[in-house]
């Protein structure tokens, strides 16, 4: 596990006392580090509410709408191994600031691709700023994780990590005001001329632009606010750095001989899944057991990440006094049993249910993150590439859940974040088997 250094011995951090959540002076490097939770939560969310925008827009089917998420995230895939590197060869806070001047790039791209009026330009803007958010994610997660004593990553991660969810509700509530009302007028393509549908279409892709434009600007602030800080030196070790030695080729083979680690690159790929399935076609979901507009559906999602916001604390508090994986445990499969009602309730109480689905998936990111990444040493900064790899599973499984979509129900399609929530809550009760403390590289 990476740690910070040099960390002095402190009353607080001696035998019989609770270790600080943080190393001392690391505080305004971790208020730095939030704003940046914050701003890809804005940038994910900002996006989840297109697939049914720009299904709307460009006449599509569900399943090409989706194909927004494998933009973005088909592109954390492909990044977080060389952003990796970057951090490898230069430091933790070069892969913050490349990270978040890429993704500010991306978001600027939006206004060349508002006047080019093809589906294709906002998916290579898409791609640019989750191109950006991968390296940025890649590199502040562990960063967080090294701030301070091992006993307290975990939480030191879900409490970093709740800020994410506040930039998620700025993100929804930026699309439901100002994009999906513009996009809710009922209109019959068939009886437009071509000339009205490409003044229509213009106006639409002009709301869509607009806060991806304010997102830009926001992001080089905080570029200015990182690089204004001093970051620490931080120091990676083994415990034991024999077994470890051989450049980049050992510090993967440790990765693929630890079993948490492994497995946990599994559950991370279908929590991804899971959570941008939910969110993404709660919408869908809302219109079919309620009626009613895309504005209306955007409601619902607003709400359920408020209540995704309010878990994120709540859990940081419950997990210091009962184990991490105990609690993803219970929840993974509370959320097996909410998707199962859900397709058969397709109602006002299955809407609830859907909504219920942020108090559970509240926990997860951070705590696979967590505990895959325990005791790998130097090996972490490769570990992590390959958790934020593992968020393809957000653009794969949408694209099966879409399908379902149109060929079944909005609700029959929820079978899909079931599966995905039950392998989360196999992981859960692999590390409860397997105990804690293993050595990075055992076979536990």
């Amino acid at each position: 596990m990476a740690s910070a250094a040099p960390v002095s011995v402190t009353a607080e951090t001696q035998p019989g006392k609770s270790p600080p959540l943080l190393a001392r002076g690391r505080l305004l490097l971790f208020i730095a580090l939030i704003s940046c939770f914050t701003a890809w939560g804005i940038a994910q969310d900002l996006t989840t509410p297109m697939v049914a925008g720009f299904q709307r827009i460009f006449d599509m089917s569900t399943f090409q709408a989706s194909l927004v998420q494998l933009a973005y995230f088909g592109a954390y895939f492909l990044l977080a191994l060389p952003a990796a590197f970057l951090n490898q060869r230069f430091g933790y806070k070069t892969g913050i600031l490349t990270g978040l001047l890429l993704a500010a790039a991306g978001a600027f791209a939006f206004y060349p691709a508002s006047k080019i009026m093809t589906y294709e330009a906002f998916l290579l803007a898409l791609f640019a700023i989750a191109a950006g958010c991968s390296i940025l994610e890649t590199s502040a997660n562990p960063y967080v994780l090294s701030l301070g004593p091992e006993q307290t990553a975990t939480r030191r991660l879900n409490f970093a990590q709740a800020f994410n969810p506040v930039g998620t509700n700025i993100g929804v509530l930026l699309a439901s005001t100002l994009i999906l009302p513009k996009l809710s007028d009922p209109v019959d393509i068939a009886t437009l001329s071509p000339a009205q549908l490409q003044t229509i279409r213009a106006g639409e892709l002009g709301a869509v632009m607009g806060p991806y434009l304010g997102l830009a600007f926001l992001l080089i602030f905080i570029a200015i606010a990182i690089a204004s800080q001093k970051a620490p030196p931080i120091v990676e070790e083994f415990p034991d750095a024999g077994p470890h030695a051989g450049g980049t080729a050992g510090l993967f083979r440790v990765l693929w001989h630890t079993k948490r680690y492994r497995y946990g690159v599994i559950a991370q790929f279908f929590n991804v899944a899971a959570q941008v399935c939910a969110w993404t076609f709660l919408i869908q979901y809302v219109q079919q057991a309620l009626g009613g507009s895309l504005e209306k559906g955007g409601f619902y999602l607003q709400l359920s990440l408020l209540v995704f916001l309010g878990s994120r604390f709540l859990m940081t508090w419950v997990i210091g006094r009962v184990r991490a994986t105990t609690v993803l445990a219970i929840l993974a499969f509370l959320a097996v049993g909410l998707c199962v009602f859900a397709m058969v309730s397709p109602n006002l109480a299955g809407v609830i249910a859907v909504v219920a689905l942020s108090f559970c998936l509240s926990l997860m990111f951070p705590t696979i993150y967590g505990v895959a990444l325990k005791g790998l040493g130097p090996a972490t900064k490769f570990g992590a590439a390959g958790l934020v790899m593992a968020i393809v599973g957000g653009a794969i499984l949408p694209l099966v859940q879409g399908a379902l979509v149109d060929a079944t129900s909005a609700a029959i399609s929820f079978i899909v974040p079931a599966v995905c929530f039950a392998v989360v809550g196999l992981y859960a009760l692999y590390d409860l088997r397997a105990g804690s403390g293993t050595p990075a590289g055992s076979p536990a």
